[in-house]
């Protein structure tokens, strides 16, 4: 099944059924997906504003860059529930490590908007970081339960510290992201 192409309604039916796969892995990468799409739409009501021409080409390569996440995360909805149904363990560890550290660029991304982009768009851009905040944890879970099965403690040891170390960036930038466009909207 390639949810990739199917409609929302087909992909949600499927998630709610007593069925193998899609589970909360693929349910995380369409997270981030959404949050991509709410950077790339951002951006878009942006382009062509007198205000904002002085940013012009950097939102262009962010554009780019938000349309591809958006792509590589819905792929990733279809490789997570591949891997779930392959029973490989290692194929079902790789997919949710990919989606955290896709989620980790992503986030990079979203504070430099936060004064390039059209204001009145800001709480999308907040949506987003959270969002990409959710769909990270819930990889991270993907991935611990995999190297539980797993059992290689170098495996584990390595993949855990890198996990930590952009959990830490990925929860800053929420919180920052929170921060600055909470007084946008409320003063």
């Amino acid at each position: 099944m390639e949810y990739k192409n199917q409609s929302l309604t087909k992909y949600l039916n499927d998630l709610s059924a007593r069925l193998d796969a899609p589970g909360g892995g693929s349910a995380a990468a369409l997270n981030a997906a959404m949050a991509a799409s709410l950077v790339s739409m951002a951006v878009n009501f942006t382009l062509g504003k007198p205000k904002y021409s002085k940013y012009e080409s950097g939102l262009k390569a962010v554009l780019k860059k938000s349309d591809k996440l958006k792509e590589d995360f819905l792929s990733l909805v279809d490789l997570d529930v591949l891997a779930y149904k392959s029973r490989d363990y290692r194929k079902a560890l790789d997919v949710p490590l990919m989606l955290a550290r896709l989620c980790c660029e992503a986030m990079k991304m979203l504070e430099p908007l936060i004064k390039k982009t059209n204001l009145n768009l800001a709480s999308d851009l907040a949506s987003a970081a959270v969002f990409l905040e959710s769909a990270f944890t819930c990889a991270c879970f993907n991935v611990d339960i995999n190297l539980k099965i797993l059992n290689d403690k170098k495996l584990s040891g390595a993949i855990n510290k890198e996990l930590r170390l952009k959990a830490k960036l990925v929860k800053r930038a929420r919180a920052k992201m929170e921060e600055s466009i909470g007084k946008i909207i409320r003063g």
